[in-house]
C-alpha cells in the first residue's frame, strides 16, 4: 500500500497487488494496526471512508489500483515503519534454512522439510521451521509466512508465502481444496483393495490434550477422506502406497491407515508395535510429502517434487522398490476462479460452525431426549448387508379392546 505518512491529515492510499481482494477492515489491520475496528466502523458509517470516491463499508473488498481515502487518525502504514526486525540466527540455523530450499520466486518459497523438525513451536519445542523464516526475509520486505503444516516426523514439500497477498492467495487454495498434495508412505501389510477411498470421520481423542486423533463415527466426528493407491509390495510384510488427503484433518493419513489395519511404518503413536518392521528397516516414520501442485498468484501452476530423506530412501532400497515407479503423470489441473474457491471455503466454514453449535447445544442438555435412537455411523468400510429395518408397531385405536398374549 502506498501513500503519505502523516496521520493528522486526510490521506489517500493506492491498493497494491498484495492487498488485492482483502476486506477493508483487514486492510486496516495490515497497514494501520493502530486504528481499531470500532474506529473503522464509525468512519464507514459516517461516510468518511471512500474507495474511488464512493462510500465503503468494513466488508468492502478492495481491488488493485483503487484509491482509498482515510480520515485523520491512526498511524503511518506498516510498510512505512520499516521491516520487522530479524531474529538473530546462528550460522548453523542459516545453513539449515538454506539447505531446505527447493525453489523460490517473488511469491513463494518451497522447502523440503526434514523429519524431526517441527513446523511451528509449542510447549518444549524450540527448533522449528517458523523460527527459521527470518532467514528468508528480505532486508525491507515482510516476513515470510506459513500457509500449511506438516507433522514433526513427516518430511517433504512445505510451502511458504513471501508476502501477505500470496499468503492469502495460497490459503484460499488449501481451504478451497484446489491444491493437490501427494504423499508417499511405507505401511505394514498389504490392503486387499489396491486403489481405494477411506471415509472415516475424525475427532480429538479425549484425555490427550488434542495431541492425538481417533476415528469418531458419531455426530462429533469431522468428515475426513483419503484416497490411497498401492504402488508396490514386499511380500505380505509391507507395501509402498501413494496417499492423497481430500480433506485436511490433523494426523489424517496416519489415523486412516492405522484404522484399516495398515499403520505407517515407524508410526508407533497410532500403530503401536505393529508399526515397526524387523531387520534393518529404520524405526523413523516413513511418511513423505512427495509432491505439491497449486495455483500460483501470477497465474501459473506451481508443481514441486521433494526428494526422499535418507532413511526413507534406504528402506525403499532394502525392500526392493524403485522411486521411478511411483511418480505418475497427473492429469492437468483446471484453474478454479477465485469466487468458486471463496464459496467453497465459506461453505466448509459454515458447515463446521453449525456442527460445533450442535455440539454445544447437546452439552447444555441435562440428558438426551428419551426414545432417541443411537446416531448412525457416517463413514468406514461399506461392506456386508445390514439388518433390514422393521416398521414401528401401530398404536391401538382408541376404544379398542386390549390385545391378549398367546395362550399358554
Amino acid at each position: 500500500m502506498s501513500g503519505p505518512d502523516a496521520s493528522d491529515d486526510v490521506r489517500q492510499f493506492t491498493v497494491t497487488k498484495d492487498d488485492d481482494g482483502v476486506r477493508l477492515d483487514r486492510w486496516f489491520k495490515r497497514n494501520l494496526p493502530a486504528v481499531g475496528f470500532a474506529t473503522v466502523s464509525r468512519w464507514a458509517r459516517t461516510g468518511q471512508l471512500r474507495v474511488d470516491g464512493k462510500r465503503a463499508d468494513v466488508d468492502t473488498r478492495l481491488e488493485k489500483g483503487q484509491v482509498l481515502r482515510v480520515p485523520p487518525g491512526g498511524s503511518a502504514p506498516a510498510a512505512a515503519k520499516g521491516a520487522r526486525p530479524r531474529k538473530p540466527l546462528t550460522p548453523e540455523q542459516i545453513a539449515l534454512a538454506d539447505s531446505m530450499v527447493l525453489t523460490k520466486d517473488r511469491a513463494a518459497i518451497v522447502l523440503n522439510k526434514p523429519p524431526g523438525l517441527a513446523t511451528q513451536g509449542g510447549s518444549g519445542t524450540h527448533e522449528h521451521v517458523d523460527g527459521l523464516l527470518d532467514a528468508y526475509a528480505e532486508e525491507k520486505g515482510p516476513r515470510p509466512r506459513l500457509v500449511h503444516r506438516l507433522d514433526k516426523d513427516t518430511s517433504g514439500v512445505l510451502l511458504i508465502a513471501r508476502t501477505p497477498g500470496s499468503a492469502a492467495f495460497f490459503s484460499k487454495r488449501f481451504s478451497g481444496r484446489s491444491a493437490r498434495k501427494i504423499y508417499w508412505a511405507l505401511v505394514t501389510g498389504v490392503p486387499d483393495v489396491k486403489d481405494g477411498l477411506i471415509e472415516l470421520p475424525l475427532a480429538k481423542q479425549p484425555g490427550t490434550g488434542g495431541e492425538k486423533m481417533m476415528v469418531d463415527e458419531t455426530e462429533h466426528g469431522q468428515s475426513a477422506r483419503t484416497r490411497y493407491r498401492v504402488i508396490g509390495r514386499a511380500g505380505n510384510a509391507a507395501c509402498w502406497v501413494e496417499l492423497q488427503p481430500l480433506t485436511g484433518r490433523t494426523h489424517q493419513l496416519r489415523v486412516h491407515m492405522a484404522a484399516i489395519g495398515h499403520p505407517i511404518v515407524g508410526d508407533g503413536k497410532y500403530g503401536g508395535q505393529a508399526a515397526f518392521l524387523t531387520g534393518s528397516i529404520s524405526r523413523k516414520m516413513h511418511l513423505h510429502a512427495r509432491r505439491l501442485r497449486i495455483e500460483h498468484p501470477e497465474g501459473d501452476l506451481l508443481d514441486v517434487t521433494a526428494p526422499l530423506p535418507e532413511h526413507f530412501a534406504a528402506s525403499m532400497a532394502q525392500l526392493g522398490f524403485e522411486e521411478a515407479d511411483g511418480d505418475l503423470q497427473l492429469e492437468p489441473v483446471k484453474l478454479i476462479p477465485d469466487k468458486v474457491i471463496e464459496k467453497r471455503a465459506a461453505k466448509a466454514h459454515a458447515k463446521e460452525y453449525r456442527k460445533e453449535r450442535r455440539g454445544e447445544r447437546r452439552k447444555r442438555a441435562d440428558a438426551p431426549p428419551s426414545g432417541r435412537s443411537a446416531p448412525k455411523p457416517r463413514g468406514g468400510v461399506k461392506k456386508g448387508v445390514g439388518s433390514k429395518p422393521t416398521a414401528p408397531k401401530a398404536a391401538p385405536k382408541r376404544g379398542a379392546p386390549p390385545r391378549r398374549g398367546p395362550k399358554a
